[in-house]
């Protein structure tokens, strides 16, 4: 979900958002604040729609004065949005994590699966991400505004002769991508930890995501995600290493091997390294993502 709205502002707008996972954070704090008020079911629509309007304002008064000067004007306005919002998060809230419940008509066991069971929050999750990721292709793809908004992006001049506002297009794109991080905040802020460092715990994936899918690309998005979370699951599931696997092929290597401690290093301890390693293959064998168009 978060790599659809950054890929959808660039894909759009050609900027790359550094704030993306910081409106993440605030979707789940927003959210928080709300459902201690009036319950969770309202703080799914009302905190996402909150997200977008703040990010709309941020593009409307802030990006698009920075916009004339370049994609680094534009990296390092929305890297000094990033370090804001986590400041303005600490203060307000302060600097610890938040109790930030599943909601108690989803806090059940859907199904067993292999003996384990299945939370049915967790399929609320994965219906709520394909479901918006289906929507959004249709919108951009099957309607006027997604044709509309596909075109200022390659003839701004002409849509703008035609009678549409480009500007106010680019706050609407820049907005609904950030109020798809603020949903991702609503749902996963409750599962995960709703805390100040939530940002930069997903930050780095959310690039790595989006450079391995291919930039612009919504498809790549999807599939790159998946690939990342099913390949990091089954090394945290299996928790193997090369020298369990030479030993099961007959070859054994001891302590005086060289580089024993790498050798013997289990996959689950290398899990978080995964993506970073995808990526940097992806760079050197296909720079431009599994789904990107080369330029």
């Amino acid at each position: 979900m978060l790599s659809s709205g950054m890929t959808l502002i660039f894909s759009m707008m050609g900027v790359l958002n550094f704030a993306h996972a910081s409106f993440y954070m605030l979707g789940a704090y927003f959210a928080y604040q709300i459902s201690t008020a009036i319950g969770f079911w309202p703080a799914l629509l009302i905190a996402p729609l909150a997200v977008a309007l703040l990010g709309a304002g941020i593009e409307r008064f802030g990006l698009r004065r920075v916009h004339q000067y370049g994609h680094v004007a534009e990296l390092l306005f929305t890297f000094g949005v990033a370090l804001i919002l986590q400041e303005l998060v600490m203060i307000i809230w302060g600097r610890f994590a938040k109790p930030y419940v599943v909601p108690e008509s989803l806090a059940f066991t859907a199904f067993h699966l292999f003996s384990t069971g299945v939370p049915a929050y967790r399929l609320f999750m994965m219906a709520t991400a394909v479901a918006m990721f289906v929507s959004l292709y249709l919108v951009l793809a099957r309607t006027r505004t997604g044709i509309i908004i596909q075109a200022a992006v390659t003839h701004p001049q002409m849509v703008g002769m035609l009678g549409h506002d480009v500007p106010r297009i680019y706050s609407l794109v820049f907005g609904l991508g950030c109020g798809m991080a603020g949903l991702a905040g609503v749902i996963a802020g409750n599962t995960f930890s709703t805390a100040p460092d939530m940002a930069a715990l997903l930050g780095g994936i959310v690039f790595v995501v989006v450079i391995v899918g291919g930039l612009g690309s919504l498809t790549g998005a999807l599939v790159a995600s998946l690939l990342i979370g099913v390949l990091q699951t089954f090394m945290l599931a299996t928790s193997f290493s090369a020298v369990d696997l030479l030993a099961s092929v007959g070859w054994t290597l001891g302590p005086e091997t060289p580089l024993y401690e790498l050798w013997s290093m289990k996959s689950s301890h290398a899990a978080p390294l995964l993506p970073y390693l995808l990526m940097v293959l992806m760079l050197a064998w296909r720079p431009q993502g599994l789904f990107g168009r080369r330029l």
